[in-house]
């Protein structure tokens, strides 16, 4: 049978017609969809969309959250011949804008008013926006402009539709190949405007069945759907593997909501980018932080064990029957409610990917039985190119090729992706493809790695970043700045040393957790700026900071890359001031040219740089934030010698 995602729907509803595919929490209560009922529902959403005009080949953008009809609308266009385009909810409609007008967009699906209102400011200078399609119909009742659908009237149009036109819709069906294009996903963009990747559904068919084959996904897990569905991950777990594996996808009721959605479902299958792990870290942190004394020696003690056994238990390796005795009491204390906490209690696999995760962060998941592994892929590769196995997981790489892919390290380091999960092409875009694409089918990823004797890879950071220092030594910034942010003070870091006799770094303290230790020591503070600027949150950050440098003064050839001096950014990196991307990568050039006032300062041995700043507001209004920043040198630490 043709392997497309509408084929394989009908296949799920056949097989396991009243299973749960789709559950939505909604007003405090999961709504369940079974697996008939998202066939039925996206046969009528696609049908709806045939009779408002849809064509062929049409793209059919998406700007929602995880919403059942979002995902159910992803293959409705596909089954109705088209191609769905999802776009980051955040995104404001100037971004939104740029992909209308490259994508040449009719018709749209919008999760509620907020994105209605801001696609009804995009048709204003791009007209060819015909049809919105919405959800959520709170606030819009009195909305009277042209081609405004509820998804209710897409569905009622589409029974009618279908009544009208039997057989039309399987036939449409029966043209579908694996190799037409299943989604467009929009590159975040560090360096340019953003591409479309035209992904097909075999690609993403393989990425899903070898993610199956390697951690053996059975229709029993749970997954709980909460990440941008414009991001590529999001994309391989909740709508190819969800299709392929069978397996329920559980929607949260709202973003405010995740942590508290996550204890009710209790997720088997999970996966998140660095950041949230970051995130989770931070709010232990802080509780046990504010707990009593006791109970903050118990989980010292217990923490100390953890990192000493715990992932040699995780991992099935030879432990001792004492240790493992303490471990055991130590899980029912400490690690058992700490997992519950998190949502994590039910976990059988977890995956992180997106980004480089610290070492440390890595270790403090897997040390209190959460089985984290790292996943590597790009938008390009369908999110897949390796994959770490159980009892194979190293915390310095990303595993061994994933199956059906081959890798390659090109002579300059770069790693070098060859598979059918690959890239068509770029949308409208033949000189961007033939940028990537090789002679002999090999996508150059642009990250610097290298194979390791047990053959998995490790990525080193992003072969553009990786550039060397004045004296010669090697500066990779990415590395440096994981190892910052595993500090839950500190949520962002920029580190500068290309060219130059030493490394210096921006660091955007954590607001939640920094303002959390202020007020336990009686610090006032009358927001972030002020925050940032205490005496007392550089002495703190000024600590982190020679904890890192300490670090890497003991490992090969990282001593001369210890951070010499720093300052504590007036302001959080944004996407909406185009700092980071929708995805929170830092755009690396643009916040060096921005900020190049304060990476002067840096360099030129100053005490303290003023800097005025302009901001956007969600509500679209500017703003200018202005702050005399001090300059701090750092702690640093000789070069531990190897031994002989």
């Amino acid at each position: 049978m043709t392997s497309t995602f509408p084929h394989l729907l009908l296949q799920q509803a056949a097989e396991r017609p009243d299973a749960p595919a789709l559950r939505e929490k909604e007003y405090g209560i999961w709504q369940t969809w079974a697996w008939k009922d998202v066939a039925r529902d996206v046969r009528h959403m696609a049908c709806g969309l045939l009779a408002l005009g849809f064509r062929r080949g049409e793209n059919l953008a998406l700007v929602s959250g995880n919403r059942p009809h979002a995902y159910m609308g992803f293959i409705a266009a596909q089954s109705a011949g088209g191609v769905p385009i999802p776009l980051y909810q955040d995104a404001v409609a100037g971004e939104m804008a740029f992909v209308m007008e490259d994508a040449e967009v009719r018709f749209a699906y919008a999760e509620d008013q907020e994105q209605v209102d801001k696609l009804l400011e995009v048709r204003e200078t791009h007209p060819g926006i015909e049809f919105i399609v919405y959800d959520d119909p709170r606030g819009l009742r009195h909305y009277e402009q042209p081609g405004l659908v509820s998804v209710e009237q897409l569905l009622a149009r589409g029974r009618e539709w279908d009544a009208a036109h039997p057989g039309a819709w399987e036939a449409g069906l029966a043209q579908l190949d694996a190799q037409d294009t299943s989604v467009i996903l929009y590159t975040s963009g560090t360096t340019g405007r953003p591409k479309g990747v035209c992904l097909a559904h075999a690609g993403f068919v393989l990425a899903a069945r070898g993610g199956q084959e390697v951690d053996r996904l059975t229709p029993a897990e749970d997954v709980v759907s909460y990440l941008p569905p414009a991001w590529a991950g999001d994309y391989l777990f909740s709508v190819a593997q969800w299709i392929v594996v069978g397996f329920t996808i559980n929607c949260p009721e709202d973003a405010s909501t995740v942590a508290i959605d996550l204890r009710e479902i209790g997720p088997t299958y999970y996966f998140a980018p660095p950041r949230i792990f970051e995130g989770l870290l931070t709010s232990v942190s802080i509780r046990m932080e504010d707990a009593a004394a006791p109970k903050r020696w118990l989980f010292e003690r217990c923490m100390r064990l953890a990192r000493r056994v715990g992932a040699d238990i995780l991992d099935g390796k030879p432990v001792g029957a004492w240790d493992r005795l303490k471990y055991r009491a130590a899980d029912v204390l400490i690690y058992g409610p700490l997992k519950n906490v998190m949502g994590l209690s039910r976990i059988r696999v977890a995956y992180t990917a997106g980004a480089a995760i610290g070492p440390d962060l890595f270790r403090f998941f897997r040390s209190i039985g959460v089985n984290l592994k790292q996943l590597y892929g790009q938008t390009e590769t369908s999110a897949y190119v390796c994959m770490q196995r159980d009892g194979q997981v190293e915390l310095s790489a990303v595993g061994h090729p994933a199956p059906g892919v081959e890798i390659r390290i090109a002579d300059n380091g770069e790693v070098l992706v060859k598979s059918i999960a690959l890239l068509k092409e770029y949308y409208k875009r033949p000189d961007a493809t033939a940028e990537v694409m090789d002679a002999e089918g090999f996508f150059h990823t642009g990250d610097a790695g290298l194979i390791d004797a047990s053959g998995q890879l490790r990525i080193i950071d992003r072969a553009k970043d990786v550039g060397k220092m004045a004296g010669g030594a090697m500066f990779a910034p990415n590395y440096i700045e994981n190892k910052l942010k595993f500090f839950p003070q500190i949520k962002e870091a920029v580190c500068f040393g290309h060219g130059r006799d030493q490394v210096c770094a921006f660091i955007n303290i954590d607001y939640e957790a920094v303002g959390n230790w202020a007020e336990r020591q009686g610090i006032p503070y009358g927001g972030y700026v002020d925050l940032a600027s205490k005496p007392q949150v550089l002495t703190t950050i000024a600590d982190c900071v020679a904890r890192v440098n300490a670090d890497l003064a003991g490992e090969d050839g990282m001593a001369d890359t210890q951070i010499r001096r720093f300052l504590v950014l007036h302001k959080e990196l944004d996407p909406d001031d185009d700092e980071l991307t929708r995805t929170r990568k830092v755009r690396r050039n643009f916040v060096a040219e921005k900020y190049a006032v304060l990476i002067d300062a840096l360099y030129a041995g100053r005490t303290e740089q003023f800097i005025e700043t302009q901001v956007k507001f969600e509500d679209g209004r500017q703003g200018v934030v202005s702050a005399t920043l001090s300059i701090v040198d750092a702690k640093t630490f000789a070069a531990a010698r190897a031994a002989a």
